[in-house]
């Protein structure tokens, strides 16, 4: 019998303090997260990013937070529960890092007498910071513990068209009247990570406009791919090349990919923008980086550069569209 395990990035349980830091060690001591030899990656983790940074990310997180806890993770379990309820298929959540775990879910598929796992990493774009790092836990767990599952990975679905139908409607019924211009804003990764990721070792910011020519490395590159999902959802939508655009938040370091959303936001009002349309494709789940960095922050940095409308649109969480589509892709 199939059963399907969805698997987002993760969350802290709760807002205490040891429950942040907790979250933050585990996801930046990830080899994929934080490529650095070990000893400096600790080094940074535990004597750095995690003292100067656990305080702020708790605030963060209160800004967000629900009374049934952390939206990505009761979000994510109400899209489970709807592609079960509508597939008949079990299906269990899980989290890259933290709760609700990969072990707790493939132990529950098992148990409920499934054999074939169709394993659905929630991130539309490839990369090895998240979709390589959830694979390699996956099939980690799966091997420890002997489970004898068959696991069936879907693969990157940054391109296929339900989900660009599903994204394009929730930008379509979320835009402002009049609107100047839609945003497009991805999650930031180090230049470094594409290199890492591209087989050929020569196409990845080795050639100009790569990003535009057909490569061997396309299907595991955050860039080309993030550019195609723009692009499509631009044709679908019937926009002009100068009414959108495309950006990369939530950098934490030099030597990440550019144009940076915070930065852009700014230049965007310089550029007479007034009235702007902001949507996050690389979640389909909003999250703090959504909900808090984005929708307040960006907000703010928009605004106060002189900006007079801004629109957050929403992820696509339980759309019904988006659910119907990660229902036909459990069954090819």
């Amino acid at each position: 019998m199939k059963g399907i395990l969805l698997i987002n990035l993760g969350s802290p349980k709760d807002l205490e303090l040891d429950s942040i830091k907790m979250y933050l060690k585990e996801f930046l001591s990830d080899d994929l997260v934080i490529d650095y030899p070990k000893l400096l990656q600790q080094i940074l983790v535990n004597w750095i990013i995690i003292p100067s940074r656990y305080k702020n990310t708790r605030e963060a997180y209160s800004e967000i937070w629900t009374d049934q806890g952390s939206p990505l993770i009761n979000n994510t379990i109400s899209l489970g529960e709807k592609i079960s309820t509508k597939s008949g298929v079990p299906l269990e959540v899980a989290m890259r890092y933290q709760y609700p775990s990969i072990e707790e879910g493939l132990v529950n598929l098992r148990d409920k007498g499934c054999s074939d796992i169709f394993v659905v990493p929630l991130y539309p774009h490839y990369a090895m910071s998240t979709t390589l790092t959830t694979e390699k836990e996956v099939k980690r767990i799966e091997h420890e513990l002997s489970l004898n599952l068959n696991l069936i990975f879907a693969e990157p679905f940054y391109k296929e068209e339900g989900y660009i139908e599903s994204l394009s409607q929730t930008i379509d019924l979320n835009r402002q009247e009049k609107s100047d211009y839609l945003l497009f804003s991805y999650h930031g990764i180090p230049n470094r990570h594409l290199t890492k990721t591209d087989p050929t070792k020569s196409h990845c910011l080795k050639v100009q406009n790569c990003c535009d020519i057909e490569s061997e490395a396309k299907p595991y590159c955050y860039k080309a791919q993030v550019i195609e999902t723009s692009r499509l959802c631009a044709n679908k939508l019937h926009l002009d090349n100068d009414q959108w655009g495309i950006s990369f938040q939530s950098r934490i370091g030099p030597g990440w990919i550019e144009p940076f959303t915070d930065k852009e936001l700014v230049k965007l009002v310089e550029k007479g923008v007034k009235k702007l349309d902001v949507v996050c494709p690389a979640f389909v789940i909003d999250n703090l980086e959504t909900l808090e960095e984005m929708n307040i922050r960006g907000r703010e940095t928009f605004l106060e550069a002189g900006g007079e409308s801004f629109n957050y649109i929403p992820c696509l969480n339980d759309n019904n569209t988006w659910v119907d589509f990660l229902i036909g892709l459990s069954e090819k």
